[in-house]
């Protein structure tokens, strides 16, 4: 369990509330002693007066007259054990501290108590005579005369730790659209511009944001721009060259054939140039079957007599997804299976209840890869030579990252334990 806070929000609110603290403290205990204190001893003072006056040598105390005349004049009654009793001893409330300060100016050992209700009454046993009890009226007088203070400084505390508490989130706000923007950059995306808001500070970081979002947004519209202008004047030469390899002789058939060939790897590599810059996000997600789209992609890959593909599917909730562009997943790593591995793949699909996941696995029965060439195959223009061949530009796996990416999935590479490679790609249900 985390005592201390790790961001700045709760660290400042912690902050204020430590410093509060420590003032409402201080402030009680100055109360305390400096107000309160003082009151309480100048009431124990005049109490013990009062009893003094009680036992003058010339006073009979044990008198009912006097008694009488006492109590017309001071409203203090003397009792006997059991008259105080009576009267209502039984329900006063020891209390140790006024007893232990009235026992100091009386100058012996006096036994304080104060009733809890109306009216307010303080029980005194003097050390003159401990066979009588005397009580004084004190109006307005209970244990809870320090609630007040304390339900102030409560008060006091908890609006200035909300207060804290509103100042703080209201300085942190743009620093979590900040964050939340930056999210959305690292997965490819370009936010709206934020609001420039908060402090100066927060006012300069949130603009040098925008500008580097812009500046992003710019440089991936010249480079989709640049791969399609390149891809597009590629593609005619190209055609020429097709063209003119068909007015080859018969007997040269051999060099029209690896010209063709040649021309559609070269077709292949520039469609994977497009499809790594192309932004999938325009395309719309819906709610989709993901074993239909498995099967559907199967289907269209039957038709090749010498590839074989065993499906294994389990039962799937339907999911959030990009149709196109999870079928270009599917086709990416089934051509990746059949090129590099074997010419029977696996695909098995499951669902994950517990993390809310559905997971599809496409499996080989190929040479594998150097577990240590394996988390480099995710990069542009990288492929597996030594283990598998190589054809293509390296780019195939990068797009699939790309488009799990963007559904907040994740795609991994292993080693089977049987041999061949398993590609697993993970995807969040919502």
């Amino acid at each position: 369990m985390r005592i201390f806070p790790k961001s700045a929000f709760g660290q400042t609110v912690l902050l204020i509330g430590v410093l509060l603290l420590i003032n409402q403290v201080v402030s009680y205990l100055s109360v305390t002693y400096y107000f309160i204190r003082p009151n309480y001893q100048q009431i124990n003072s005049l109490i013990a007066k009062q009893i003094n006056m009680v036992f003058l040598d010339e006073v009979d105390y044990h008198d009912k007259d006097t008694q009488e005349n006492i109590y017309a004049a001071t409203n203090i009654r003397i009792y006997t054990e059991d008259e105080a009793v009576e009267n209502g001893l039984h329900h006063a409330i020891y209390y140790q501290f006024f007893s232990r300060q009235i026992s100091e100016l009386l100058g012996g050992e006096a036994d304080v108590r104060i009733s809890p209700s109306e009216p307010f009454l303080i029980w005194v046993n003097p050390p003159q005579d401990s066979s009588v009890w005397i009580s004084i009226p004190m109006a307005s007088f209970s244990e809870g005369d320090i609630s007040p203070l304390t339900i102030y400084l409560l008060v006091i505390g908890v609006l200035s730790v909300a207060g804290g508490w509103i100042f703080v989130r209201r300085l942190n706000k743009p620093i979590h659209a900040l964050q939340v923007a930056a999210l959305e950059v690292a997965k490819g995306n370009v936010p709206a511009p934020l609001k420039e808001e908060g402090a100066s500070e927060l006012i300069a970081v949130t603009s040098a944001f925008n500008q580097m979002s812009k500046g992003i947004k710019q440089l991936e519209d010249d480079r989709a721009l640049l791969t399609a202008g390149i891809s597009h004047d590629l593609r005619t030469p190209l055609t020429r060259i097709r063209l003119a390899s068909e007015m080859l002789p018969e007997d040269q058939s051999w060099i029209k054939d690896g010209i063709v060939h040649d021309i559609e790897d070269m077709n292949d590599i520039i469609d994977q140039f497009i499809d790594y810059v192309r932004q999938d996000t325009r395309e719309r997600r819906e709610k989709l079957s993901l074993n239909d789209l498995i099967e559907d992609v199967v289907q269209a890959r039957n038709i090749e007599e010498n590839h074989v593909i065993d499906t294994h599917l389990a039962k799937l909730p339907l999911v959030m997804i990009r149709r196109i562009a999870i079928k270009r997943v599917l086709d990416n790593l089934i051509e990746n299976a059949f090129r590099y591995g074997s010419e029977k793949i696996d695909i098995a699909s499951s669902y994950d209840k517990r993390n809310k996941q559905v997971v599809f696995t496409v499996r080989d029965y190929g040479p594998g890869i150097p577990e240590e060439q394996i988390e480099n195959l995710f990069q542009p223009f990288t492929q597996g030579d030594k283990a598998r061949g190589s054809d293509g530009s390296g780019l195939g796996l990068a797009i699939i990252k790309r488009i799990v990416g963007l559904h907040k999935g994740k795609v991994e590479l292993s080693n089977h334990p049987q041999g061949g490679l398993v590609a697993t790609v993970i995807l969040p249900i919502n």
